[in-house]
């Protein structure tokens, strides 16, 4: 079998070719914490989904989101967050969370426990911090 040519030109590549294309496929986005029960159900309350949560290993949650997609929550012993813009410790990675009202999802977070940084860059998203410093973005869709 050879590879397919989609709309956009690009090839996909099929068994003949198996050096090309991607190596694999996401499993997951992990977040290292203090708290992984904790900072799971964070995530849970804004974005959805359902935690699984193994007793046996306390160190790691997952949190499994609609349409297979899934972040993951590891303990961290030494955790310390990014600083936020610039600093010492960059944030390296953020999550954006596409919200139809700002003001309305500000309200929300705030009250779960996120806090907002005093640095906006710009108006069509709000930067804020999760309960353990990982900043997060809620942008106007």
């Amino acid at each position: 079998m050879t590879g397919t040519t989609g709309s956009t030109g690009s090839t996909n590549a099929g068994p003949a070719n198996p050096g090309s294309g991607p190596v694999g496929a996401l499993g997951t986005v992990a977040f290292d914490c203090p708290d992984p029960r904790a900072l799971g159900e964070f995530y849970a309350a804004v974005l959805g989904g359902k935690l699984a949560i193994d007793d046996d290993e306390a160190d790691w949650v997952d949190l499994h989101l609609d349409g297979g997609r899934r972040l993951s929550f590891q303990q961290a012993q030494d955790w310390a967050p990014p600083t936020w813009p610039g600093g010492d410790r960059p944030q390296q990675a953020h999550v954006d969370v596409e919200v139809p009202d700002l003001d309305a999802a500000e309200k929300r977070v705030l009250a779960l426990g996120a806090r907002k940084t005093e640095y906006q860059p710009g108006t069509t998203f709000r930067v804020f911090l999760d309960p353990v410093g990982h900043p997060f973005c809620l942008c106007a869709c």
